[in-house]
């Protein structure tokens, strides 16, 4: 048998399940002067939910578009599933897939024929039974011949996650899968992710600005800043070393760039300062 030549259309007889599910190692993304993301580097097991956190500008959306393939790295590199990316796209793209209510399907277009052309491209047997199967588990049966762009944004959400799981994906990319839901909508929502990940043992990678969600969701929390990682941990123990009581609060320290353990303090009523102090 011929050794590998590190040619880039070669095949990969057999996906090494014992490899993370993905895997970053000094990644960067140089956009002329700005540096997107800078030299990060992290490993998420498989069956985990991981939360990507940050300010707008943090780095986010291109580290999950890197980790897509979507965006070529200016160096370092990414693996999923076992393969790199995006040299080894063919092999990993349909097991993965990604939800935002950000990108809008095709308005016109009903549920149903989304789903089925979305079914389609990732060559999913019986489609019909599999959409069938979506409608009821998320509640899309009375709608589902109605055209995208007459569909309320709770309901354009709940189609986002049908196609974002219509290929039973073993990785699943969140961007935001809540944003301008109302709060019972949303909670639905976060029950079906994590019934979905215990079901499927699916990876989950969750970027959200509602705190309230990763606290709930995640095993893991991962915060940039500056497109640099600043902190990588359970949610308890990083909330516990910025002696805070929520994820909501540390996020805001991490911001303003206030040190661990030494939360700011609050400030003095004016009522309650004396007129000697002030003299």
């Amino acid at each position: 048998m011929r050794a590998n030549d590190g040619s880039a259309g070669r095949l990969r007889v057999a996906d090494p399940g014992g490899s993370p599910a993905i895997e970053v190692a000094r990644l960067v993304k140089q956009y002329k002067t700005t540096r997107a993301v800078d030299d990060i580097s992290f490993s998420i097991p498989r069956g985990s939910i991981t939360g990507l956190l940050g300010g707008n500008g943090a780095g986010k959306t291109t580290t999950i578009a890197m980790i897509m393939g979507l965006v070529l790295p200016t160096s370092g590199r990414v693996a999923v599933l076992g393969h790199p990316m995006p040299a080894e796209a063919a092999f990993v793209l349909g097991r993965m897939n990604f939800e935002s209510p950000y990108v809008d399907m095709p308005m016109r277009l009903t549920v149903r024929q989304n789903l089925s052309i979305f079914g389609r491209l990732y060559a999913v047997a019986d489609l019909r039974a599999r959409i069938d199967e979506l409608a009821h588990d998320l509640d899309l049966t009375e709608f589902l011949d109605r055209a995208n762009g007459k569909l309320s944004a709770g309901q354009k959400t709940r189609v986002a996650l049908a196609k974002a799981l219509i290929n039973q994906p073993e990785l699943l990319l969140l961007d935001e899968p809540t944003a301008s839901l109302d709060p019972d909508t949303a909670d639905w929502v976060r029950e079906h992710i994590e019934t979905y990940r215990k079901r499927h043992e699916a990876t989950i990678l969750l970027a959200s600005h509602n705190m309230f969600e990763v606290e709930r969701l995640c095993d893991r929390v991962i915060i940039l800043k500056r497109g640099r990682i600043e902190e990588d941990d359970s949610p308890a123990r990083i909330m516990a070393r910025y002696s805070r009581d929520t994820l909501e609060q540390v996020f805001v320290d991490v911001a303003r760039g206030r040190a661990q353990d030494a939360p700011s303090p609050l400030p003095v009523p004016q009522e309650s300062v004396s007129p000697e102090a002030m003299s």
